[in-house]
């Protein structure tokens, strides 16, 4: 038989559990991702979904790095290859390459192209060595991880709300 308790111990006690949970830092989730053989983390809450890339529809005199528009569960999403925009080679599609879609609160449907993810992480495991700086859009820290590898953070509300990045045409 279990042991009955009263409703005072029994708040009491729940008083403290909720005490104490709101004392203890909220657990912040990143997804690492690889762009251009870079690690990269983007904030879990800033991706609604991740997919496997499908059919791109391309959109004729636009940037290189723009490589079309695509249906998703019947919306359109305009599809950004992240390493060409970044200036580097552009993304070649493989079995692992994703498709991040952004957001719905940045309010634009916007879908990044990244080689691969590579799981879901916890920042606390990173160590932040330099904020962000003005010099690289979307970058807003830089981290190293336990075996001293370098991660960008990427910035994707700065991404989105990018002049550069919203105008398409080429």
């Amino acid at each position: 038989m279990s042991k009955r308790i009263s409703i005072k111990e029994f708040q009491a006690s729940l008083s403290e559990k909720l005490e104490s949970a709101s004392m203890t830092q909220p657990v912040s989730t990143v997804l690492g991702v690889l762009i251009d053989g870079h690690r990269w983390l983007v904030n879990m809450t800033d991706v609604s979904e991740v997919l496997q890339v499908p059919k791109i529809t391309q959109v004729p005199l636009t940037h290189s790095w723009f490589l079309g528009v695509a249906n998703v569960q019947g919306d359109l999403y305009g599809i950004a290859d992240l390493a060409a925009y970044f200036g580097g080679v552009h993304t070649k599609v493989e079995q692992k390459t994703r498709i991040l879609l952004v957001s719905p609160r940045f309010e634009v449907n916007s879908g990044l192209l990244v080689s691969r993810t590579l799981g879901i992480r916890n920042v606390s495991d990173f160590e932040r060595i330099k904020d962000g700086n003005s010099s690289q859009l979307g970058v807003s820290g830089i981290y190293k991880d336990n075996q001293g590898q370098t991660w960008n953070e990427l910035n994707l509300q700065d991404l989105v709300r990018n002049e550069e990045f919203l105008q398409v045409a080429a």
